[in-house]
């Protein structure tokens, strides 16, 4: 068989009798090329390798059996259903069909052959299987089965799993026809280190495993697979952190005289470790390479002023500054601390959201394009293309897992001016673990902020059930009667925000109720900015003693006061969010406590998940034990940025190969660079590629 185009490249179009309906539902599937379809592995496999004779089906057993079509006809008693009973000397089963066609019965005539696969079960006239796999044998076929397990592959809406096991099938001839669809790039010697097999011979096992194949061999054809997958992966980072080497950056210094005038008007001593941070981000500035460093502190380790920091050495350099934030909640808190530290060094810092209309968005946006604001400060608004700026030379990011790789990205080719690419700075709270950060982050530097400012101690956390609720409710009018604040979390219900705030609503409500000398407040994500920033302003100066809020309060609030939290239903949450949420409390003097307070039962999972959170403060440690439980998928918000999807591979599973892919790559870049474009374009399609330059 010959193509016009490289067998690497070849469309499943371009296949025989595969229709453009079939193609639409696979493209459901990601799957585009013939290698696709080989790199769409199977959830499980069925055992149709030996026949079981009628009169041995047992109750509950997946069999495959044949038999002769006995009589076949619609049956109108209960449910209308088309039955056929089948036998074959040992015995006989009943076939049932409740959604048939009549061209279906007229092909049932009686002394047909028929194969079926299915559950047997108990029915109306005896054992019998409901829309069992079957299809018409004759001759030869009678008794000539396959020796190889059956495939089950995930699926869309109207692609069946017959038309996927034939373009498998086809898939795999073509395979051992055309050596160029699965070229084998990683070299043998480097092969044989890893002690993994070939790629086709992996991709041969998986989609049609012998009989009696052990567990072993089919995990180590998976992890050929996935080693690969992360390999090109590594690969596309380091070849685009190459390309961001290349490019020139400005220079960007802080003179000695305004580095002492920043830190004195500081009421609080930084810490060693921001002083170390701060030491890292100097040498980068002082380079003409773009920067690009990923700082991670845990809640309250106080990012904020060293981003502020190195704000002063871009804006003392005749640059501007772009700080950009998720939610409009954190964009406020930061405008109002970035201008307390930077106005009366002669700072102009400006605010850019979506709510802002009309002439003040125009002389907002007029200040940044001709650079009156130095210190720009916004939401996704910043990417917006009617902002120009003037001068960009420092990019900083906050909670750079809620955005992602390519809207980074986008900020950057906006600062681009003059052959010259601003800085950037990424600053995260969530602890990224090491087997995440060496791929979702590898194109960056990393500092991290391990220590906490003087005065914070641990939030003592306690896990209790519902069932106690009024002894919660008792103690926190206790606690405002001492002068202290409290936060009360009410968790995401059944993904619904509509629900999650009139659950907060009721329960605002319930609270008001049972505590009537306690001044409640309520923020949610249906109110207005301008009430969500009244209520908040009320909360942080004392006239609201205790805020009703959902996980809108998760980043961006800082209320010293407030040192009590109670999170309903913590089991909805993940590990890092609900450390994230109990940062909030611990920022001011005296013991802070965090009341994780469950609905049970509690499943197995979830006793270990709120365990973990009590037993430990360390955010690493956290973050770790998130991505065991739940996958990458929060930690790099893949499900909103598409940022880092994987086929085959799996973080949890196969993080021990990391080091190993990592050895590979950098032998493929300096022995064998022709492999590197090939696995590019087998793995990663135009959307994960990080750099097409």
């Amino acid at each position: 068989m010959s193509f016009s185009e490289p067998p690497c490249q070849l469309k499943i179009a371009a296949l025989k009798g595969v229709g453009a309906k079939t193609l639409e539902r696979l493209g459901r599937l990601g799957l585009h090329k013939v290698q696709d379809l080989l790199f769409h592995l199977p959830a499980r496999y069925e055992d149709r390798t030996s026949l079981i004779p009628l009169g041995s089906v047992r109750q509950g057993e997946h069999a495959l059996v044949e038999g002769q079509v006995d009589v076949a006809d619609v049956i109108a008693k209960g449910r209308r259903s088309l039955v056929c009973r089948i036998s074959d000397g040992t015995g006989f089963l009943y076939l049932r069909f409740f959604h048939f066609t009549g061209e279906q019965l007229s092909r049932l005539k009686p002394g047909t052959h028929l194969r079926c696969y299915g559950e047997a079960r108990d029915g109306y006239f005896g054992m019998e299987m409901v829309h069992p796999d079957y299809q018409h044998i004759s001759g030869e076929e009678v008794g000539n089965i396959t020796q190889s397990l059956t495939p089950v592959y995930p699926l869309t809406e109207g692609l069946h799993q017959k038309t996927l096991r034939s373009l498998v099938s086809r898939a795999l001839e073509l395979c051992r026809e055309e050596q160029g669809l699965l070229h084998e790039w990683i070299p043998g010697e480097l092969l044989s280190t890893l002690a993994l097999p070939p790629l086709s011979e992996a991709v041969q096992l998986l989609h049609e495993p012998p009989a009696g194949v052990g567990l072993q061999r089919l995990e180590q054809a998976q992890q050929r697979l996935a080693f690969e997958e992360l390999l090109a992966h590594h690969l596309s980072v380091s070849r685009f952190r190459a390309h961001m080497r290349q490019q020139s950056a400005p220079v960007l210094r802080l003179p000695e005289t305004v580095s002492r005038q920043f830190l004195g008007s500081l009421p609080f001593a930084l810490t060693m470790a921001q002083n170390r941070v701060i030491e890292e981000i100097t040498a980068d500035l002082a380079v003409s390479k773009p920067m690009m460093r990923l700082v991670q502190g845990d809640v309250g380790s106080g990012k904020t002023v060293v981003a502020a920091w190195a704000a002063l050495a871009a804006l003392s350099s005749d640059c501007q500054v772009a700080f950009m934030v998720p939610t409009e909640l954190l964009g406020e808190q930061h405008y109002r601390s970035f201008s307390q530290w930077l106005e009366p060094l002669g700072v102009q810092v400006a605010y850019l959201a979506s709510k802002h209309k009309g002439q003040v968005r125009r002389e907002t946006l007029e200040s940044i394009a001709d650079g009156r604001a130095g210190a720009v400060l916004g939401t996704h608004a910043l990417f917006q293309e009617e902002v120009k700026f003037h001068r960009l030379g420092l990019i900083v990011i906050d909670e750079q897992h809620r955005f992602g790789v390519h809207q980074r990205l986008a900020l950057r080719e906006k600062g681009a001016r003059d052959g010259l690419y601003p800085h950037q700075l990424i600053m995260t709270a969530t602890p990224i673990p090491r087997t995440l950060a060496m791929l979702g982050y590898a194109d960056l530097d990393v500092s991290v902020i391990n220590e906490l400012p003087p005065g914070r101690s641990p939030v003592k956390t306690s896990v209790i059930p519902s069932t106690r609720r009024s002894e919660v409710i008792a103690r926190i009018g206790d606690w405002v009667k001492n002068g202290r604040q409290v936060y009360w979390v009410c968790t995401l219900i059944d993904e619904s925000e509509a629900l999650e705030c009139e659950a907060a609503e009721n329960t605002a409500a319930a609270l008001a109720g049972a505590l009537p000398n306690v001044r409640v407040g309520l923020v949610h994500g249906r109110m207005r900015q301008g009430e969500k920033e009244e209520v908040m302003s009320l909360f942080k100066s004392g006239t609201v003693d205790l805020l009703v809020a959902t996980t809108v309060i998760e980043v961006g609030v800082d209320v010293p006061n407030a040192c009590l939290m109670v999170i309903e239903n913590p089991e909805r949450l993940g590990l890092a969010q609900l450390h994230q949420l109990r940062g909030r409390v611990g920022r001011g003097p005296g013991d802070s406590f965090c009341v994780l307070m469950y609905q049970p039962p509690l499943t197995l999972t979830a006793k270990q998940r709120l365990g973990i959170l009590r037993d430990t403060s360390d955010g690493f440690v956290i973050a770790e034990k998130d991505l065991q439980l739940r996958g990458p998928g929060e930690l790099l918000g893949i499900r909103q940025t598409g940022q880092v999807q994987f086929r085959i591979a799996d973080f949890a599973r196969d993080s021990e190969m990391l080091d190993q892919v990592k050895a590979t790559a950098e032998a493929l870049l300096q022995r064998n660079p022709e492999a590197v474009e090939p696995l590019l374009q087998r793995w990663l399609s135009d959307g994960t590629r990080y750099a097409e330059v």
